[in-house]
């Protein structure tokens, strides 16, 4: 099954068992953040990655240039370990992450929520790629990512116990929007997926084209 048959699956799921006001608030906030033009702000490919060093889960920290000493690199902005949805994504990069390596890059995923509100099977050792802590969205917001949870989502999120403010432990109701790059070893983005649409992932089939493509370009 793709990715995105199984977030296919998984919207469909919710969406049969949510209480209306739920729905209609969901459908709302996309509409608004459609209208927003906001993707239209986000890094894209031809644009200079903005370095980083973040925190991981295991106590290190993690440089986007000094990955980028051994190849290429994808980043790849998550919501949280609560959000479902992020978790289909970050198992699906995980089974790939043989290839991706093959190809000679690395792999980092990042998100606003707290180290220790890590999910027990997001963060157990079966995960060998970095997962990274953005506290307060700094890094998401260089990347032109960051929006605010509108007001009628944020006592619906509370109820399913993803209060923002605690989660992230920053206080703000800030998510980035979930978006993946691929970062030349010149710190040049050489593609760029991201989607206003939280429930929309790349597909890892198109994230080793296009390191294939950079593979192939750099043995040219």
């Amino acid at each position: 099954m793709s990715l995105k048959q199984q977030l296919d699956s998984f919207r469909d799921r919710f969406m049969a068992k949510a209480e209306t006001d739920v729905v209609s608030a969901m459908l709302r906030a996309d509409a608004a953040l459609n209208a927003s033009g906001i993707a239209s702000l986000a890094l894209k490919a031809g644009d200079m990655a903005p370095d980083f060093t973040l925190p991981d889960l295991r106590g290190g920290f993690v440089s986007l240039s000094r990955l980028l000493r051994a190849g290429p690199v994808v980043v790849s902005f998550y919501r949280g370990f609560w959000c479902p949805y992020c978790r289909l994504q970050l198992a699906a990069l995980g089974a790939n992450l043989r290839e991706i390596a093959a190809l000679g890059a690395s792999l980092v995923a990042i998100s606003p929520q707290k180290i220790s509100g890590a999910h027990p099977d997001i963060a157990s050792d079966q995960v060998s790629f970095a997962l990274l802590r953005d506290r307060a969205s700094k890094v998401a917001e260089a990347y032109g990512l960051v929006v605010e949870l509108p007001h009628d989502l944020r006592k619906i999120y509370a109820q399913f116990g993803h209060a923002l403010p605690q989660v992230n432990g920053d206080g703000g109701w800030m998510l980035p929007l979930p978006a993946t790059y691929v970062v030349d070893r010149d710190s040049r983005i050489a593609m760029s997926f991201v989607d206003i649409d939280y429930r929309n992932r790349l597909e890892p089939g198109s994230l080793i084209a296009a390191l294939t493509g950079l593979a192939g370009r750099e043995r040219a």
